[in-house]
């Protein structure tokens, strides 16, 4: 069986052992905002939809945020 992946997360992701555990406390009006989403998307798999949200926030974050050779400003003269 191939394994198809997302254009925003890695195979290998999929593949590593999953051994923490995280748990999450919501209000019923953020619960029923997430049912009603995931719904709405024909969304199977909660935990892999919560799992890959979240990462690929902080990865856009970190991208955005690493480290450069010259500050914004410097480059922009």
């Amino acid at each position: 069986m191939k394994n198809k992946c997302s254009k925003y997360r890695k195979c290998a992701i999929d593949l590593t052992k999953r051994e923490h555990r995280m748990s999450v406390m919501l209000s019923d009006e953020e619960q029923q905002m997430i049912d009603r989403y995931l719904e709405r998307y024909k969304i199977s798999n909660k935990s892999r939809w919560f799992r890959e949200t979240i990462l690929l926030f902080v990865y856009k974050n970190l991208e955005k945020d690493y480290p450069t050779l010259f500050g914004e400003h410097e480059m922009r003269r």
